[in-house]
């Protein structure tokens, strides 16, 4: 009887041995696997760990094949070290995993779009039902998500192409001002709209001025709608890469759905992992620059791109410098804020008082002069405000890169893995990019490099950052797609030459030219030199048209002359009442006979020139048709052309500088 009961025991010890081998084992394996998925990391290191693991393995399957020859007393330290060895492979594997499920969801192959019909508020249609004999506007780019393949469901799946006219639409710009006098009833935009026209203006009250009928999302994949998620895919960052940095104006707490980057936050990053050296740009939301997916590739402000999706914003930055960005990171309000709080702050010399409203945009933050530790919400509003400041937008943008400079300083000191994990939550939550996770695990190399070069050298700063200041001049320019006199920032050609080399440099794009003389004074304290901050000699302004209104015949037509302009009056008396082209217009982008109407025309002459203008712009449109067609043909011949279309219409250094305020 006793010895039934201790073959029982025995037969129990066993199966329960065996069962925690096969745990045992099963988390190796896990562990294993997870080790073996950190790519780019410690190779030589990973296998050995891996060959390891793989030993113990086989050593516990040989006790376990020999465990009848043992007593029962001997089993306990086997039985104690497989539990001790599960769960050190048990932690092993839950770390990676949560690890790379963070790094994976940073790269959100996944996004919800969303768009809109809107019409103004003044219409007396409440619901979709209402929405009878309108014409309503729709963007003519198939690919866009939320500019024409939802709403093309939405007409789809509400008839609305049975009582309705739908008209094509190359950009939101002119479909809102059409909107807004009546030349279509509604619009399909993305919902968050409002933060793509509200700092227009005229345009303030966007928001009151219409109202949405109805909203649809969709998620989609990334790839399938974009062509710069695939673009850098084999790349890793252990080469010189180039990165955009883009803010957006969200303040959900998750950035799952689509934002527009509306523009007010651009960074243009290059950065040499083999010498740690990097430049930063901070690109001005009003920069006059060609929109690369406009099919013309017409000049306008560059934050006018961000509602069109990352390829035309990244596609517009491309091809204006010539330079290839390899990826791109967008952040929102709520992730910079928790962001700066999990790192503990960032230390800023604050020059003066600066108030904003806060990340959720609702109660007033405030933060004093002096250098201090800024927290989240006060960083925000350091790195949002311009109102306050004596230069605006450039003044926001070093604000930015200051930020972003103080986040990379206090990063470096990170040592604890509590902080490790805030800020992994954070980043992977609010911030999107096309990296993928072997990319992201490649910056072990850099942060491996960081380290061997800290514990060598004593200098604060183990990352050499090189400023860049994009130059340029104010000028006031008639805006073809709002149809209004909009401020533009012209930025200098020559500057654009200075930022451009001092990129392709620190990508290794081309050879550095040594500096040969230094000079300085003991008297003067040393300022670090901004690259493209001139003082330069020319402007890369714009020939304008002037108002003629109120000129006599003879001041008109010589100030036409000198402006190479071809022009034609109505009447034989008086002065200037009305011109055919408004003041403000590009002179270069008049392609007809300028028609200036003097005040002692008859009704009769009006109606004669007004035949002869109608016959004018017809052939003006052709001719403008025949010329897109041409340019489009020597685009696709030549990429290089591509590259450097930018170029095309910039003016003469040598045209006279307009003097306009914003």
């Amino acid at each position: 009887m006793a010895k039934n009961k201790e073959m029982k025991e025995k037969s129990k010890l066993k199966t329960f041995i065996t069962i925690l081998v096969i745990i045992c084992i099963g988390t190796s394996f896990l562990a294993m696997y997870e080790i073996f998925r950190l790519e780019t990391i410690e190779n030589l290191i990973r296998y050995i760990v891996i060959g390891t693991l793989g030993v113990i393995d086989l050593i516990i399957l040989f006790k376990r094949l020999v465990l009848n020859k043992k007593k029962k007393k001997k089993n306990i330290g086997f039985i104690t070290f497989m539990i001790f060895y599960t769960i050190i492979c048990g932690l092993i594997t839950f770390a990676i995993y949560y690890l790379l499920g963070k790094l994976d969801n940073m790269n959100k192959n996944y996004v919800t779009y969303s768009s809109s019909l809107v019409i103004m508020n003044s219409n007396q249609a409440t619901k979709i039902d209402d929405i009878k004999n309108f014409k309503l506007a729709i963007l003519n780019d198939e690919k866009s998500p939320d500019g024409y393949i939802i709403p093309q469901e939405i007409i789809k799946d509400n008839k609305l192409v049975d009582d309705n006219e739908i008209v094509s639409y190359e950009d939101y710009s002119s479909m809102l001002t059409d909107l807004y006098i009546g030349e279509i009833t509604g619009m399909f935009v993305p919902t968050d709209y409002p933060s793509m026209f509200s700092s227009i203006s005229g345009y303030e009250n966007i928001s009151s001025d219409t109202r949405i009928i109805i909203t649809k999302e969709k998620k989609m994949k990334k790839s399938e709608t974009s062509q710069v998620e695939t673009a850098s895919s084999g790349k890793l960052i252990t080469e010189p890469f180039t990165m955009l940095l883009m803010g957006i104006d969200s303040t959900d707490e998750v950035l799952y759905k689509n934002a527009v980057a509306n523009g007010d936050t651009l960074i243009l990053l290059t950065f040499n992992p083999k010498t740690l050296n990097a430049t930063m740009l901070s690109i001005p939301r009003d920069s006059y620059v060609p929109i690369a997916c406009w099919s013309s590739k017409a000049e306008n402000k560059i934050t006018h791109a961000a509602g069109y999706g990352n390829d035309c914003m990244m596609n517009t930055i491309q091809q204006y410098f010539g330079i290839n960005i390899d990826y791109y990171a967008k952040i929102n309000f709520k992730g910079l804020v928790k962001l700066v709080d999990s790192v503990g702050g960032v230390e800023v010399n604050v020059a003066q008082k600066l108030c904003t409203d806060d990340s959720s945009r609702y109660g007033q933050i405030c933060i004093s002069p002096g250098y201090q530790t800024l927290n989240g919400e006060q960083a925000l509003v350091y790195a949002r405000n311009r109102k306050a400041l004596v230069n605006g937008d450039f003044g926001r943008n070093q604000h930015q890169q200051e930020i972003v400079m103080a986040l990379a300083n206090k990063v470096k000191t990170i040592t604890d893995v509590s902080t490790f994990m805030n800020i992994l939550n954070t980043i992977s939550n609010s911030l999107d990019t096309n990296l993928t996770t072997k990319q992201m695990l490649s910056f072990y190399s850099v942060g491996k490099d960081i380290i061997k070069k800290s514990l060598s050298s004593e200098q604060a700063d183990l990352i050499n950052i090189q400023q860049l200041y994009l130059a340029g001049n104010s000028q006031m320019i008639y805006d073809e797609r709002m149809r209004m006199v909009l401020y533009n920032y012209i930025p200098n050609n020559n500057s654009k030459k200075d930022i451009v080399q001092a990129m392709k440099e620190n990508l290794g794009l081309v050879q550095i030219t040594p500096i040969k003389y230094f000079s300085f004074s003991i008297n003067s304290p040393f300022e670090k030199e901004i690259i493209g901050k001139g003082p330069y000699r020319s402007a890369s302004l714009y020939t304008l048209l002037p108002d003629f209104t109120g000129d006599t015949e003879e001041a008109a037509r010589a100030a036409a002359a000198r402006l190479g302009i071809t022009v034609t009056f109505v009447g034989n008396s008086g002065t200037v009442v009305s011109q055919s082209y408004p003041a403000s217009k590009r002179v270069d982008l008049i392609t007809s006979p300028l028609v200036l109407t003097l005040s002692g025309a008859t009704e009769k002459d009006d109606k004669d020139k007004e035949k002869e203008n109608n016959k004018d712009k017809d052939e003006d449109e052709e001719n403008q048709e025949d010329n897109q067609e041409n340019n489009e043909g020597n685009n696709n011949n030549n990429d290089n052309e591509n590259s450097n279309e930018s170029d095309q219409n910039t003016p003469n250094p040598e045209d006279p500088i307009i003097d306009n305020e914003e």
